[in-house]
């Protein structure tokens, strides 16, 4: 008789200063969030994956924390604009980031307040997506193995979030 119960690891990671305040608009024609409004996000990541019997870790919660910070700090405070998206056209005037959408100039930023976020919108979901992928890319790099999946969940305020997760095949790279 064979045991059918698995199991498996995960750690997560949600820190107060895994944090981003931002300003966005989605482009959806006649929503009430196509015109400009802001959140204050809270970021938590769950990485999946094996046990390193030499370490006890699936992944050493600072190497996330390190990983996934720069990419925070890229987005706070400032607008966030897709840059996959065809209605969305970024033009640099200056020290100013003019925003066109759907082919009528819309917003005019300051270039330092703008993160252009290669994302098809700024959705919850698009950009916990967005993170994820970094993480996993970061989580790589730091030379971590046995990763097999990486879930990022990006609320944009109490009770209210998008979620995104990645299986990876084999370990991370």
């Amino acid at each position: 008789m064979t045991d059918a119960r698995r199991g498996g690891f995960s750690v997560s990671v949600s820190k107060d200063y895994l944090t981003f305040s931002a300003a966005h608009f989605l482009t959806i024609p006649g929503h009430k969030c196509e015109a400009l409004h802001g959140h204050n996000y809270v970021v938590t990541v769950v990485v999946d994956g094996a046990v390193d019997r030499t370490t006890g870790f699936v992944v050493d919660f600072a190497v996330v924390k390190k990983v996934l910070r720069p990419r925070i700090d890229a987005i706070d405070h400032r607008v966030l604009v897709p840059t996959e998206n065809p209605a969305v056209v970024l033009r640099t005037e200056g020290d100013s980031t003019i925003v066109d959408y759907r082919g009528v100039r819309r917003f005019q930023f300051p270039t330092a307040h703008v993160a252009a976020v290669p994302v098809s919108d700024t959705t919850a979901e698009l950009l916990a997506e967005y993170l994820a992928r970094a993480v996993v890319t970061g989580l790589a790099a730091e030379g971590c193995r046995g990763v097999s999946g990486v879930t990022v969940d990006v609320e944009e305020s109490p009770g209210q979030s998008g979620r995104f997760h990645l299986t990876l095949e084999g370990e991370s790279r």
